[in-house]
């Protein structure tokens, strides 16, 4: 006789629709349809939840943005609970999978670094996982020589219009120290847009003067209006599917328990998955540095590296010796003039491969590679992963 399916409830909050809700509801579902879970969406689990051991109970075990509620209800009915909210107050009563984000604030860091920039801002909130990438993205820009300023902003911005106008002027006061030009991370592209029109008014441009990597790489927001956001893809989907993953060996554990009548297994440990990438949009995609000449370059391979370029081809562009063009960048890059060719031309194919569907020979052709074989094997050689294995990590498991 088959085995009964198991009967799994997801608590979410998906009535909000953040990506980190919804991707993670996505990543947890697909790893359901791969076991043949029943999975039920319920909101109040933790208010349906009987307050102590009864008979049976309505589910096998819970995916959720965990409550403290939940967490106690679980903890005397033995009910496995996976938690996938960094903040919840619950954290560390319950096994959890969760982005890393001190890895995201330092793969922030290194990307606007890679950008020849030396002076940097980035804004904090009373929020564990956006303290935890500031302080990360602080601490290595620091290692690396650099200044770094820090702002604050509250929780919610929009709760009221006089909480909206404070926030506007605390940024505009905060904006008054910066010296263009300045790398920025923002944690939600909501802060990043205000960002981008605060230096519209300034007549600060961007990427130029103001680079700005912000939020979790919702598509909408980091894509309209002008100019594109550059952000942070975490990979929610991961997270819900190895949620899911980790639900599955609690409840299967506790089947064994029950059976052998052990006692409770001690709490498994956390779960804290890597960024995906920096998707690269407008915001970053030139490089701000101090040196105008670098600068002058630096735009003309950004419009240019689908073409067949070379360190030449730079330098006559721009009115210079190669020797004396290649000494500037690596004064302020720390690389040479065709590496930075290469980065570019890698970080087009990079954000063609996470948002659309076209083929390797169309990206490669596009990003200034020529064939899917040169793409493929550059990829190999400076990232250790094929551009279908890049494709797959956007896509989930």
């Amino acid at each position: 006789m088959a085995s009964k399916p198991r009967h799994v409830a997801v608590m979410l909050d998906l009535e909000w629709s953040h990506k980190r809700h919804a991707a993670i509801f996505a990543g947890a579902q697909q790893y359901a349809l791969e076991q043949g879970w029943h999975t039920v969406i319920d909101e109040f689990a933790d208010e349906c939840l009987p307050v102590q051991p009864t008979g049976s109970l309505p589910y096998d075990g819970i995916i959720a943005r965990a409550t403290e509620k939940l967490a106690d209800r679980a903890r005397r009915l033995h009910l496995p609970v996976v938690n996938v909210w960094f903040g919840s107050p619950a954290s560390k009563r319950l096994p959890g999978v969760f982005p890393d984000f001190a890895a995201g604030g330092r793969l922030v860091a290194e990307h606007l670094l890679s950008r020849g920039l030396r002076r940097f801002a980035v804004l904090r909130r009373a929020d564990r996982a956006v303290q935890s990438q500031a302080a990360a993205f602080r601490q290595v820009v620091q290692a690396a020589g650099c200044s770094c300023v820090v702002g604050s902003y509250p929780v919610h911005l929009s709760r009221s219009y006089s909480q909206w106008r404070q926030f506007q002027q605390r940024m505009e006061a905060w904006m008054e120290g910066w010296q263009p030009p300045v790398g920025v991370f923002a944690a939600t592209e909501e802060v990043g847009r205000m960002i981008v029109q605060m230096c519209h008014r300034r007549l600060w441009r961007v990427p130029q003067d103001v680079a700005i990597v912000a939020g979790n790489n919702e598509l909408t927001l980091c894509e309209h209006p002008r100019p594109s956001l550059s952000s942070l893809e975490r990979g929610y989907e991961k997270v819900g599917y190895e949620a899911a993953r980790l639900l599955e060996g609690l409840m299967n554990a506790r089947q064994t328990r029950a059976s052998r009548s052990l006692p409770q297994a001690p709490q498994p440990p956390q779960i804290h998955l890597p960024p995906v990438d920096v998707v690269v949009r407008e915001s970053t995609d030139s490089i701000a540095a101090d040196d105008k000449l670098v600068v002058a370059a630096l735009q003309f391979i950004s419009k240019n590296c689908h073409r067949s370029i070379g360190r030449e081809d730079v330098a006559r562009a721009v009115f210079a010796e190669t020797r004396t063009l290649q000494n500037h960048f690596r004064k302020w890059l720390g690389r040479p003039i065709a590496a930075e060719i290469r980065r570019v031309r890698i970080e087009r194919a990079k954000r063609e491969l996470a948002d659309t569907r076209r083929s390797l020979a169309e990206i490669a052709l596009d990003a200034g590679f020529g064939t899917a074989t040169r793409l493929h094997q550059v990829f190999r050689r400076e990232l250790g992963i094929t551009p279908g294995e890049y494709r797959r990590r956007w896509l989930g498991p």
